[in-house]
C-alpha cells in the first residue's frame, strides 16, 4: 500500500527547491562574471552580500507562493492522472502535469499582465523560466517516503556548493576561460576611441594623436568629482609589456597630462582606460575604439 501524501512536505520540499535554484543561479552568475571585462565601478560586495541576505525572505516567498499557485495543483493532478496506470505511463503523466497546469495557469498571467500594462513578451518569460524551475520542483516533490526534505536539503546544498568549488578550481587551472585583456598591436590604436561624454582620442599611424574633450584624473582625485576636460595635440605610443595585462598606451600632449593608458575589453571591443581616485580603487575611466558606423 502506497504511502499517504503529504502535501505540506511537498510545499517545503518545492519551496526549498526555489531557493536552491536562487542560490545555484547566483554561484553561476558570479563565475560568469570572472570571465567579463571588468565594470567601470567595482562592485561593492559588502552591499551586495547585504541586499542578497534581505532578499532571502523575499526568495522565500515568491517561491512559497508559486509553488502553491503551480506545484501543489501538479502533484494532486499527477497523483490524479497516474492511478491506475503502469510505471513508464505513470512517469510521463507526472512529468506532463507541471507544463498541463502553467497552460492552464497562463491565461489568467497574461491578462494579470496585460492589465498592468507589463510586457507580453517579458512575462512570457518570466513564465516560462518559473514553470522550467518550478517543474523541477513538483518532480522532486513527487516520490512519498520520509527524509525526502533532508536529502533535498543535502544534495541541493552539496550541488551548489561543489559547482562554486569546480567552477573556481575551473578558473585557477584554466578550465574556465576567466577574464583576461586582448592583446592589441601598434595597428589597433589607429582609429577614433571614445567616451561616455563624446570625448575622442583620434590616433594616427604615423604616431600622432588628437584629444578632443577628453577626461583628465590625476591620482588622489575623488571618482565622483568631476573630471577636468583636455584638448590638444600631440604623440603617442604603444607598449606591448611582458603580458597582456602591462601593456600601455602612452600619449604625449603638452597640456594633458596623463599617466599610461591600460588596456581592457575584448577583441571585438578594445577599450583603453585610466584608473580614478587612489591606486586600486578599481574605479576606471574608459574610452572604447569606435567602429566605422559610430
Amino acid at each position: 500500500m502506497r504511502q499517504k501524501r503529504s502535501y505540506g512536505r511537498v510545499l517545503v520540499v518545492s519551496t526549498l527547491v526555489g531557493y536552491l535554484e536562487v542560490a545555484l543561479g547566483a554561484v553561476v552568475a558570479l563565475l560568469y562574471v570572472q570571465t567579463q571585462p571588468p565594470p567601470d565601478t567595482p562592485p561593492d560586495w559588502a552591499e551586495i552580500t547585504g541586499t542578497l541576505v534581505a532578499l532571502t525572505p523575499l526568495v522565500g516567498f515568491i517561491s512559497f507562493l508559486l509553488s502553491l499557485v503551480l506545484v501543489l495543483p501538479a502533484v494532486a493532478l499527477a497523483d490524479l492522472v497516474v492511478r491506475g496506470l503502469d510505471a513508464r505511463r505513470a512517469w510521463w503523466a507526472a512529468v506532463a502535469a507541471p507544463a498541463a497546469v502553467a497552460a492552464l495557469l497562463a491565461a489568467p498571467v497574461l491578462i494579470f499582465a496585460t492589465y498592468n500594462d507589463a510586457e507580453t513578451g517579458d512575462t512570457l518569460v518570466f513564465w516560462a523560466s518559473a514553470t522550467a524551475s518550478l517543474s523541477l520542483g513538483a518532480l522532486i516533490a513527487l516520490p512519498r517516503g520520509e527524509g525526502l526534505l533532508r536529502r533535498v536539503a543535502l544534495w541541493g546544498a552539496a550541488l551548489v556548493a561543489g559547482t562554486g568549488a569546480f567552477g573556481a578550481l575551473g578558473l585557477a587551472v584554466g578550465l574556465l576561460p576567466a577574464y583576461e585583456p586582448p592583446r592589441i598591436r601598434p595597428e589597433t590604436m589607429t582609429g577614433t576611441w571614445i567616451d561616455h561624454t563624446s570625448g575622442t582620442l583620434v590616433f594616427t599611424p604615423d604616431g600622432r594623436v588628437t584629444a578632443s574633450g577628453v577626461g583628465v584624473h590625476r591620482p588622489g582625485d575623488h571618482p565622483d568629482d568631476p573630471s577636468r576636460r583636455c584638448s590638444g595635440s600631440g604623440t603617442w605610443s604603444y607598449e606591448p609589456g611582458r603580458d597582456v595585462w602591462s601593456q600601455e598606451v602612452r600619449i604625449e600632449i603638452p597640456v594633458c597630462h596623463w599617466q599610461a593608458w591600460g588596456v581592457d575589453g575584448t577583441g571585438q571591443e578594445p577599450r583603453i582606460s585610466q584608473e580614478i581616485g587612489d591606486p586600486g580603487s578599481g574605479r576606471l575611466y574608459r574610452l572604447r575604439k569606435a567602429s566605422d558606423r559610430t
